[in-house]
């Protein structure tokens, strides 16, 4: 395999996408850890990485090859033309590197939960979402009627990339369940929420005329960018909530996020005031960057408090 080739697969896993498979999981673990640092299993986390990274790039994976299917992906879009789009990667290559990414995300989901189970019920119930994972991921683009194209997008990236995500890690580190880790779970799947909404804003007009309709179709570009600011603000307030229902005397590194806001409200104001697409191309970059400093920013509040 030629460099250039090497090179087309990297892209077509989309890196810039990775940082939100990391948040979660460094806040799932940074909640467990902080609940019960005897217990912390290092390894479990490790694998908790490698599962969520391998999804992330089996879904960027099926998105493109979904999206060249149902001939969405075209060189009108905005966004970086992908290797499939450029003749580098056929779509036979794409859907063997699929299958490729099924088969290792499985693997590794079954050794993390191999180690990480206490009884049948934990095995069932995340053998259960594991497969839902993995199907979640394949069925955003592809299929018959593949959910990114009827706008709901935004809700499975709230469920796996907060709900699950931080959730699943904490108790598998805990085994149990705690009511106040929803904030931060919610809060790091609206942050998530918003990097796909900011892709979505970028290809609306593609995605239009492709009839893919993301939420961003659905609400237009006015009303996307406010739901931009509406999903950055929410997730702020969790978080924000969190410190507070937290907090003690000696507590003040929960607010340590608080040091990140500053770049969220310039995100934010620059992504309601920009009228055109193509504007915000480099906000997809900058908006996964920024959620994985929010929840690095939390996460290390916990450790250190």
């Amino acid at each position: 395999m030629t460099n250039e080739k090497l090179k087309m697969w990297w892209e077509t896993a989309r890196p810039k996408t990775l940082p939100l498979a990391l948040a979660s999981i460094f806040t799932g673990s940074a909640l467990g850890y902080w609940a019960n640092p005897q217990g912390f299993n290092g390894l479990v986390m490790v694998l908790c990485l490698l599962t969520t990274i391998l999804l992330q790039v089996l879904s960027n994976f099926a998105n493109d090859y979904g999206d060249h299917q149902k001939g969405s992906d075209t060189e009108e879009r905005i966004g970086p033309l992908r290797g499939i789009q450029k003749g580098a990667i056929s779509a036979k290559e794409l859907k063997w590197g699929l299958i490729l990414m099924v088969v290792a995300s499985f693997l590794s989901g079954s050794f993390l939960i191999g180690i990480a189970y206490e009884n049948l019920s934990d095995l069932f119930a995340f053998a259960g979402l594991g497969i839902l994972a993995i199907v979640a991921a394949i069925t955003y683009t592809v299929g018959v009627k593949p959910y990114g194209y009827m706008g709901l997008g935004d809700i499975s990236v709230l469920v796996f990339f907060g709900l699950l995500g931080v959730g699943g890690t904490y108790y598998l580190q805990t085994h149990s369940i705690a009511s106040h880790i929803i904030l931060p779970a919610i809060g790091s799947g609206l942050l998530a929420s918003a990097v796909l909404n900011i892709n979505n804003l970028r290809d609306i007009e593609q995605d239009a005329k492709a009839s893919k309709n993301t939420l961003a179709v659905r609400l237009g570009a006015y009303k996307g960018r406010v739901y931009h600011c509406i999903l950055l603000s929410v997730a702020a307030l969790c978080y924000l909530a969190f410190a507070v229902a937290t907090a003690t005397a000696t507590s003040w590194t929960n607010y340590l996020f608080v040091l990140a806001m500053p770049l969220l409200a310039k995100h934010a104001i620059f992504v309601y005031r920009s009228q055109q697409p193509s504007e915000l191309r480099p906000m997809l970059a900058q908006m996964s960057m920024i959620s994985l400093l929010i929840n690095i920013l939390f996460s290390l509040g916990l450790l250190i408090g």
